[in-house]
């Protein structure tokens, strides 16, 4: 389980995310909805911290987050992976190396800056990018991907790590509505599959209310919403999004039934299956 208790990050005395206290079970996928400047991207990056919490405590089945340093760290953030709204590929390099980067937590570094990945690995890699429908883009550049099609490199580069826990910060933001629906359903299809835990920040109503298990509402860097979707009614979200409401409200945005994610035996091995 996830918890946060009264957690806060303040800027120059500005507060971006403000006494928060938040629990979050083991296999949830909870949407994290709010206008842009919230606090959403924060609360997600003291998570993992990328940004380091003014007050509060998280923990994860009991270990306290918010104290590990050094290896410890680098452990944590391997178990709670990240998927950026920008991708953050290496562009010159090709999709299947950058699924590999997910895997250097588990590799030696010069073996990793060397390129001698292990025929495990590689099978790891495969498998996460034909289980996105990726595997037949494995040896091309990815700067020569669509939006939609990097993001599913991404989501693969965050699943070989193995994670508990995976943090979606705005992953459909720059994406049409083809590709936003596509990279949807590839994580609610991770969520079912394996159980991982999904923290995703959404700015769409609609996306919330078709994907997700459990929205929560930040407004002000404060929780303001915390239930089921059903419940973001249109009052519910004049109070998140103020004048932007109109924008945002509207029929649920239901899965398509997602991208397909078949066993595998390399997945299996190492525990995806």
């Amino acid at each position: 389980m996830l918890d946060l208790g009264g957690v806060s990050r303040r800027y120059s005395g500005r507060a971006a995310v403000d006494g928060v206290s938040l629990s979050v079970g083991r296999g949830e996928f909870v949407g994290v909805i709010g206008r842009s400047g919230a606090g959403k991207s924060t609360l997600l990056r003291m998570v993992n911290r990328l940004v380091e919490p003014s007050a509060g405590h998280i923990r994860w089945d009991g270990t306290d987050v918010t104290a590990l340093r050094g290896r410890a760290l680098r452990d944590w953030r391997a178990r709670c992976a990240m998927v950026f709204q920008q991708f953050n590929l290496s562009g010159r390099l090709d999709v299947l190396t950058n699924v590999l980067m997910g895997r250097l937590n588990r590799t030696p570094l010069h073996r990793a800056l060397l390129g001698l990945w292990s025929e495990e690995d590689r099978a790891i890699a495969l498998s996460a990018l034909e289980q996105l429908d990726m595997g037949a883009f494995a040896a091309q550049r990815a700067d020569r991907l669509s939006g939609g099609q990097q993001q599913r490199v991404a989501i693969a580069r965050a699943l070989v790590q193995e994670p508990e826990i995976i943090l979606a910060d705005e992953p459909v933001a720059s994406l049409d509505p083809r590709n936003t629906r596509v990279v949807m359903d590839a994580l609610a299809g991770i969520n079912r599959r394996y159980g991982i835990t999904i923290l995703c920040n959404l700015h769409s109503l609609d996306l919330a209310r078709g994907y997700c298990s459990r929205v929560v509402g930040l407004s002000a860097g404060r929780l303001v919403f915390d239930g089921a979707p059903a419940a973001l009614t249109e009052a519910a979200a004049r109070e998140l999004y103020g004048l932007e409401a109109p924008e945002t409200v509207g029929p649920a945005a239901m899965p398509a039934g997602g991208i397909p994610v078949p066993a595998h035996p390399a997945m299996s091995a190492v525990g995806f299956a």
